[in-house]
């Protein structure tokens, strides 16, 4: 359906100007949003960093204020007395064999839907749609059981293997997409040149989905690492808590004599990796967006 002259204009008449005064007032307000989500995103930030080297007193006596002299043994404490250390080693493990087995397998799975038609095509990817919109507390109870069962609970391999199992259908999900619109004249050539299904996918289609797999890797990090509820009813054991259950334990152990500087430092300890690994591959993420648009 094509859009007429007069549709065209009428369009154009409704966008503002950036020229005109509309479109200034239009610009400066939009800045002045963004500028106060800034703050409100930044200065907490800071507030925190700023804590993370007070003592105790200061912290309590003025929060605002600047530290008085930079107390680094917050964060050997926080590192070692508290066990952040500890936890932190765990997460890495749980999270980063979890993020590797859930993109694999979720891009094998998102390739096969995308690119093959079989019987159940659309009943397995719808299967794992409905996967997107069940509840995590739903599925605690079964998921003790299966997990006790099978001598799996309170243990890092349960957990990473359930971090997976819930990170899988938004893999597939956001994987499915980029596979779909890979150009089928790639892989025809591939197997005109004697390249198997295997080595296709591995050398030829995969790292043409290469912006999709960094942002999915990054969103499938952001929500393992900060996950509460599933370490919390299936990883009761704290030699193997993950970060997450390190500082509310932290936290709550010591009631009003708690350490408020090491519990600051533990804090930017567990956001850091956030920020690092977004810093890293923020160009990743903006092109897969960008290129999601434009198609």
């Amino acid at each position: 359906m094509t859009t007429t002259t007069a549709e065209r204009a009428g369009l154009s008449a409704r966008v503002p100007d950036k020229g005109t005064k509309e479109g200034r007032g239009v610009a400066t307000g939009a800045h002045i949003a963004l500028i106060l989500w800034s703050l409100l995103v930044i200065l907490p930030l800071v507030w925190t960093v700023l804590s993370s080297f007070k003592s105790t007193p200061e912290v309590l006596g003025n929060p605002l204020s600047l530290p008085g002299k930079l107390h680094f043994e917050n964060y050997v404490n926080a590192w070692t007395t508290a066990g952040i250390g500890r936890y932190f080693v765990n997460t890495v493990i749980v999270v980063g064999s979890a993020l590797v087995l859930v993109m694999v397998l979720g891009a094998m799975c998102a390739y096969v839907l995308a690119r093959f038609t079989f019987p159940g095509n659309r009943l397995i990817y719808y299967s794992m749609l409905a996967g997107l919109t069940f509840p995590v507390f739903l599925a605690i109870v079964p998921l003790f059981f299966v997990l006790k069962n099978l001598a799996l609970l309170n243990t890092r391999p349960g957990l990473i293997i359930t971090y997976v199992a819930f990170a899988l259908p938004f893999t597939v999900f956001f994987l499915h997409s980029f596979f779909k619109q890979l150009p089928g004249e790639i892989y025809e050539a591939a197997q005109m040149d004697g390249a198997g299904e295997w080595r296709t996918f591995f050398s030829v289609m995969l790292p043409m989905a290469r912006p999709g797999m960094a942002s999915v890797a990054i969103f499938n990090f952001l929500g393992l690492w900060n996950q509460y509820l599933l370490p919390v009813a299936l990883n009761p054991q704290p030699e193997n808590f993950v970060l997450s259950q390190g500082m509310a334990s932290f936290a709550s152990q010591a009631g009003y004599a708690v350490d408020f500087g090491a519990l600051f430092a533990a804090v930017v300890i567990t956001v850091a990796p956030v920020l690092v690994v977004y810093i890293i591959f923020q160009r990743q993420l903006q092109v897969s967006v960008t290129a999601g648009g434009v198609k």
